[in-house]
């Protein structure tokens, strides 16, 4: 009962961890660019980058690639998702058309969605089985 009450409290923790450092790597790559750009023709484009939401998913890769490596499978998904939702959030509020909520509906879908699928063919990759059941414990 003890060991299985420390594997809940780790597993908890790294939820923790993961959606701190998530939104701490929006803000990193994201966070610092808030403006439009406006093109020639009066077309708009950003705020974002390219390579600011690559930087992003190749960082949050390398994070769910340890929490996994760890055993961490709530965190590799719950954490990712939920910092990112909380960061989109954040960023995109002050949207005066509302629909900034759609937004952040779709991270929160898509982002656990994939998180999901890479923990999973990380953790088949090295060969990590999966979480343990009361009846196989």
């Amino acid at each position: 009962m003890r060991q299985r009450r420390m594997n809940l409290l780790a597993q908890l923790g790294a939820v923790l961890l993961m959606a701190v450092a998530t939104a701490a790597v929006w803000a990193a790559w994201l966070g610092w660019d808030q403006h439009r750009d406006v093109q020639p023709d009066g077309s708009t484009t950003g705020p974002y980058e390219a390579w600011q939401v690559i930087g992003l998913v190749l960082t949050l890769l390398a994070a769910v690639y340890w929490a996994t490596s760890k055993r961490y499978f709530a965190g590799a998904v719950l954490g990712t998702t939920a910092g990112l939702t909380v960061a989109a959030f954040y960023d995109w509020s002050d949207d005066s058309s509302g629909l900034f909520m759609i937004g952040v509906g779709l991270v929160a879908i898509g982002s656990f969605v994939v998180t999901a699928v890479v923990t999973a063919v990380i953790a088949s990759a090295k060969g990590i089985p999966g979480p343990r059941t009361a009846a196989t414990a």
